[in-house]
This record gives structure tokens, sequence and C-alpha cells, in this order.
């Protein structure tokens, strides 16, 4: 079975319909969801009945009851991931809940096959629990051949996905920590080489100590960049502070290598990066004190922390996270190749080895054609999701975990 990328319904383009609100093509588009489960096998006649359910099931079912492994072969197991959320950090709209959530999960879904071919079901979780997220995963795991957590608010973000990794056999996937992280590598290793320098040349902050922050800094230090300090609302994460979380505590026992303190204004004075992943405003000032020929990485949506017109009269790369600007950072990049890959390969889990594999073929995507304009690739480009997939594929083989 496959998920297919249209709208079930005919009357989809009716928008409003029965209201006296002006036509929204976002309601339009939405009306019925945006994704249906289509038969990948005929089903015209009693013959063909037979053999895609009672009798013919029956001997499926037994010889994978007689040798597990080939439920790999004979299912879909091994090209469908769970997109799982309990709709705590949705986009930049909060706490929202898991109906409301289903919007955001059905077009993740849709990204998968899209971007990867990888077929993908939506589950939005009605718990908050941590414990009652891991075992319902767990419970329903056998169904899939991965499992990407999306939209689940830190530190619980963690903590599930550190449980999960160690009770089940199939790759576990939090996009909004990993898949940015990989994202933001490619395009900074393609800055750097625009630069002539190497990321352990550079220093970087972070605004932003959630689910992406910190697993962009420790990426970034997992890579060989030189330093990095992370920023939340109360200043720099830094060893002298009494009031972090132990995620925050653990993030500040392998950054900021320099020893800053104080603000984000004090930690940018000097600074060769700026990673944004926070929300909010940094001040032109600021911005102004970086390092000649900085990178400023501005990714909050829709409002980059830096606005691009400003960036650039500091920066010597600006990207983004909006289409509508060069270089956007979009996680779409990433995840159905890291999990193209992963599942090709039938990986237990999804490594740091293999995600900086991807970020390599990523940034190695834009080749020749690299300029300050272009130091990542559109999520348009047809090379990158094979390119992402088979260096991820690679991975895995050479370390171990793959199991075919």
């Amino acid at each position: 079975m496959a998920a297919e990328i249209v709208n079930p319904r005919s009357d989809a383009s009716t928008g409003n319909e029965g209201s006296d609100e002006p036509f929204d093509p976002a309601f339009a588009l939405h009306r019925g969801g945006k994704m249906a489960v289509q038969a990948t096998v005929p089903v015209r006649d009693k013959d063909d009945l037979s053999l895609a359910y009672t009798p013919g099931v029956a001997k499926v079912c037994t010889a994978i009851a007689e040798q597990p492994e080939l439920v790999h072969d004979y299912t879909w197991k091994s090209s469908v991931v769970a997109v799982v959320t309990d709709g705590s950090a949705v986009l930049g709209l909060g706490d929202i809940g898991p109906e409301a959530s289903l919007p955001v999960m059905e077009g993740k879904a849709i990204l998968f096959k899209q971007f990867g071919g990888v077929d993908a079901v939506p589950l939005a979780l009605s718990t908050n629990d941590v414990d009652e997220i891991v075992d319902t995963v767990v419970r329903l795991a056998p169904s899939f051949g991965g499992v990407n957590l999306e939209d689940i608010s830190a530190p619980r973000c963690f903590e599930i996905e550190k449980k999960l990794q160690e009770r089940l056999d199939i790759p576990v996937f939090h996009d909004d920590q990993h898949g940015t992280a990989v994202v933001t590598l490619a395009a900074l290793k393609n800055a750097a080489r625009l630069s002539g320098r190497t990321l352990g040349e550079l220093r970087a902050v972070i605004s932003g100590a959630g689910a992406a922050g910190v697993a962009i800094a420790k990426f970034l230090l997992e890579a060989g960049l030189g330093d990095v300090a992370v920023t939340d609302r109360k200043g720099i994460v830094s060893r002298d502070r009494e009031d972090l979380t132990p995620v925050k505590r653990e993030l500040a026992e392998i950054t900021n290598k320099a020893g800053l303190s104080g603000s984000l204004e004090d930690a940018l004075a000097g600074a060769d990066v700026y990673i944004g992943v926070s929300g909010g405003t940094v001040p032109e000032p600021a911005v102004a004190s970086m390092a000649k020929g900085a990178f400023v990485f501005a990714m909050a949506n829709p409002n980059p922390e830096v606005h691009p017109d400003i960036a650039h009269k500091y920066a010597a790369v600006v990207a983004t996270g909006r289409s509508d600007f060069p270089n956007q950072i979009n996680n779409v990049l990433a995840f159905p190749g890291i999990f193209a890959g992963a599942l090709q390969v039938r990986a237990s889990r999804i490594t740091e080895t293999m995600k900086i594999a991807a970020a390599e073929a990523l940034a190695a995507v834009v080749g020749d054609e690299l300029s300050a304009e272009y130091v990542i690739p559109s999520p348009f480009d047809e090379r990158v999701a094979p390119a992402v997939t088979a260096a991820v594929a690679a991975a895995a083989r050479a370390e171990g975990v793959a199991r075919r």
C-alpha cells in the first residue's frame, strides 16, 4: 500500500463552503485531508481476492510466523514510517493538541513519499506522558520500519527518543533535532568551503536551547566545529549558571570552550557564525559586531531572527528557513533520504556517522555551483534524495548496523 499524494475529495477546490469568508486556498487544499491509502496490487475478481486476502494470505502469514524476518519481504513494513506526535510543539503554534497537529503530520507524511519514496502514517497521540508515549509506540512498532518523532516539546523529546532507541531495533529519529542539524551542517560546510576555512576554525553562536538548538550544537561539534556557545532566554548556557536543566547542564559541559558569559549580544561579538532557532529579533548592532565574513543562519519561521536585508550588510553568507530567500535550511532536504537509506538496508538505528554522511552528501550536491547565494540545494533538486539515500545506506553498512 502507498500514501496517495492527492486530496481524496472531489470538492476540495470549493474553499470555505457555506461561509461568507473569502476563498482560502489553504482550506481548499486541506478539505478531506491531504492523503489516502492506495493498493499496489489489483483486486479485480475472485482470483485476485483469494490471493490478496483469504485463503492466499494465510500462506504468507504462516511463513512469517515461522521466519519472522520475512515480514520485510512480504509486507510494507520495510518501506513505511510512523510519524508520531503529541501535538505539544507544532511548528510555531505551540501546544495545540493531537487533533490540530494532524494537518502537519499529514504534510510530513506526503513529504516522505514525494521526496524519498517512503510511505508514512501520521499518529497523533492523546497523551503528553513520556512513558505512555514510549509504551504506545513500542506496541505499534511491529507495523513499521522506522519511527519519526515530530513536534514533541523539549525536554521530553530527548527522553522519549532515548527510551525508544533503547527498546526498539528500528530507526527512531526526532526530525526537529536531527534533520535540522544535518541540513545546518551541510550549509555550514559549504559556507566554510566558500570562505576557504575549515569547520575547526569557526566559532558559532546558537540562539535557542530547545530540541533543535541542543542537537545542532552537539552535531556540529561532532563534525569538527571549533567552538559553539548556546544561548537561551537567560543568556549563554555556561557552567557557572545554577538554573540549568539536566539537558542544558550536559550541554554546558561540551560547549563554550571560550568560557563566555552574559547575553546573546555578548556571545556574538567576534563570532564567525550565528544560528537562530529561537524566534525573536537579534539587534542589528549585535550582528554588526560579528567577525568579518561571518555567516548568519536565521532559521525562525515566518520571521527570521535577523532579516536577510540586515544580515547581508554584515555577513558573507545568509540562510533562512524561508523558501522565498536563497539558502533555505529545510528539513525536507534530510529526513526523506535518511529514512530511505536506513530502510533500504534495514538499519537497526540511525547513527551519528549516518547523519554526518547525509550532511556531506547534501553539501556535495552543490558542487562547483557553490556561491554565497547557493550553499544548500533546493528541496526540489532531484539529485538530493538519491545522494542522501545512498550515503546513509553506505554508512550503515560500514558501521555494521545494516541487516541486508
